[in-house]
C-alpha cells in the first residue's frame, strides 16, 4: 500500500552443531532458528517475485561461545554454496551475513580461536565470492570489560564441613550460572593470606538455583568482603531482572581513575510506580 519494497534477508539453519551449552546452540535442525536450505531457496525465489519484497541476502548464526573454527567453517562453506545456487538460478544476492558467536577467553578455559584466525578462515572459504559480508563477533567484544561487584553477607558452615559464601548478588543480577551452568572467575578485591578454602558461592534468593558455583577453591572469605565476578560485561546487566522485588544494581563506567554512574540504582518507589491499579479494583 506504500508503493515500496521491503529489503529482506532470509535466515538459514545450516544444521551444524557448534558445541557448547544446548541453550545457546542455534544452528542445528532441531533448533527454532532459521529455515532449511531447500526452504531458503524456495522462499528467496518467491520473495523475488513479490512486489512488496526485495530479497538481497541470506544469513546464518549457529550459536554462541564457539571456541573452535571447524563448525563455523562448515556452516560458511554451506552458506557459500547457497549463494552460488541462488545466483545460478538468476537471483541477485548482494549480502551474506555469517553471524557471530566467537568465544570469549574466559578464565577457566584455553584461549579460543582469535579474531585473526577467524578472519583468515573466512578469507579462505569465501575467496572470490563477490558479496557484501556482515559479521557479528558477539560477546567477545565486551565480556571481559565488565565485572559484577558483590559483598559477602555471611559464611554459613554446615557441621559436615560444607561452606556457603552468601553474597548480596543473586541470580537476578547475573543469571548465566543458573541458566547455562556458566563459569565466572570470582576474585576477592582484597585477598586474605592463607590457604584456599572450598566454598559454594550463592545468593540470598529462596531458590536452590541461586547458586553461582559449587566447590570452588577461593582465598578465605569473611562477611563484608568484596568479590568481583569477572567476564560479566556480556549477558550480565542485559539479562538482569527485578525478580523477588530485588532492585537492579547500578552500572558504573570506569576509565582509568575516572568513573561515572551510567545507570543509577532505582528505588523501591520507582519499581512499584510501574504497577498500575485497574479501575475496577480501586475503592
Amino acid at each position: 500500500s506504500l508503493g515500496t519494497r521491503a529489503t529482506i534477508a532470509i535466515r538459514v539453519n545450516p544444521d551444524v552443531s557448534a558445541g557448547g551449552h544446548a541453550k545457546i546452540s542455534t544452528g542445528k535442525s532441531d533448533n527454532k532458528f532459521g529455515v532449511s536450505f531447500s526452504e531458503a531457496e524456495r522462499l528467496y525465489a518467491q520473495a523475488s517475485n513479490n512486489a512488496g519484497l526485495k530479497p538481497v541476502g541470506v544469513t546464518c548464526h549457529i550459536g554462541s561461545q564457539i571456541t573452535h573454527l571447524a563448525p563455523l567453517e562448515e556452516a560458511f562453506v554451506k552458506m557459500r554454496g547457497l549463494v552460488e545456487r541462488l545466483r545460478g538460478e538468476g537471483l541477485a544476492v548482494e549480502r551474506l551475513d555469517l553471524g557471530g558467536g566467537l568465544g570469549v577467553p574466559y578464565f577457566n578455559m584455553p584461549t579460543p580461536a582469535s579474531p585473526a584466525d577467524y578472519a583468515a578462515m573466512i578469507a579462505r572459504t569465501m575467496r572470490g565470492l563477490d558479496v557484501q559480508f556482515a559479521f557479528e563477533p558477539g560477546r567477545m567484544i565486551c565480556a571481559n570489560a565488565g565485572i559484577l561487584l558483590s559483598r559477602v553477607q555471611h559464611i554459613h558452615e554446615r557441621p559436615e564441613g560444607r561452606k556457603f559464601a552468601v553474597l548480596d548478588a543473586a541470580m537476578n543480577d547475573l543469571i548465566r550460572p543458573a541458566m547455562y551452568d556458566a563459569y565466572h572467575d570470582i576474585r576477592p578485591v582484597k585477598p586474605r593470606a592463607g590457604d584456599p578454602v572450598t566454598y559454594d558461592v550463592v545468593g540470598p534468593i529462596c531458590e536452590t538455583g541461586d547458586t553461582f558455583t559449587r566447590d570452588r577453591d577461593l582465598p578465605r572469605l569473611a562477611a563484608g568482603d568484596l568479590v568481583a565476578f569477572m567476564s560479566a560485561g556480556a549477558y550480565g546487566a542485559v539479562m538482569s531482572s527485578e525478580y523477588n522485588s530485588r532492585l537492579l544494581v547500578p552500572e558504573v563506567l570506569v576509565n582509568g581513575d575516572r568513573f561515572a554512574v551510567i545507570r543509577p540504582r532505582p528505588t523501591y518507589e520507582d519499581m512499584l510506580a510501574r504497577d498500575a491499579m485497574p479501575d475496577w479494583l480501586e475503592a
